[in-house]
């Protein structure tokens, strides 16, 4: 097993990016980088190596993210939504005059419609999204199978599509 230092020098950087997407705040993220560390560290021993490092690490930063917001009372809406909205909107609208427009209204509408997601659905879409994570990645970080991660991301990943067909025609 990695000495904890070089653990550390590895992924410090794909933690806090992940962190970064998630909040939008690089001193938060700073913050919650070295708190998602701290709580590996202490947790070291335990890690049976399962999943990777990677991972590992990925679940304790969207642990320490989410336990973040409901300490500070924070709901999910801090959420960044440029990569969400970047992953459903339709490539004819991209780099457009109307770009600006569309893509402050969907992000509107990606917003409230993540607001409805069941909590295990907005993880999955978290981490598969922002920490570009694979399903069976996602599937070890949540404790869940590959296949209900699937099943949670496509669900997830659905009604963002029908709402916002329905919504933008797009």
């Amino acid at each position: 097993m990695e000495d904890f230092e070089e653990i550390y020098v590895r992924y410090q950087m794909k933690i806090y990016s992940f962190l970064y997407r998630l909040s939008g705040d690089a001193q938060l993220s700073e913050e919650l980088t070295q708190e998602t560390f701290y709580r590996a560290f202490v947790s070291f021993g335990k890690y049976k190596g399962n999943s990777s490092m990677f991972t590992w690490l990925a679940a304790i930063a969207k642990y320490t993210y989410f336990g973040y917001l409901k300490k500070e009372r924070q709901s999910r809406e801090s959420i960044q939504l440029d990569d969400v909205v970047d992953f459903y909107i339709s490539q004819e609208y991209r780099n457009s005059a109307e770009d600006a427009v569309l893509r402050k209204e969907i992000t509107e509408k990606v917003r409230e419609v993540l607001l409805e997601l069941p909590q295990k659905n907005l993880e999955v879409v978290a981490l598969r999204i922002y920490a570009e994570m694979s399903f069976k990645q996602v599937a070890e970080a949540m404790g869940i199978s590959e296949g209900s991660a699937k099943v949670l991301y496509f669900r997830a990943k659905n009604m963002l599509k029908e709402r916002l067909q329905n919504e933008f025609k797009l």
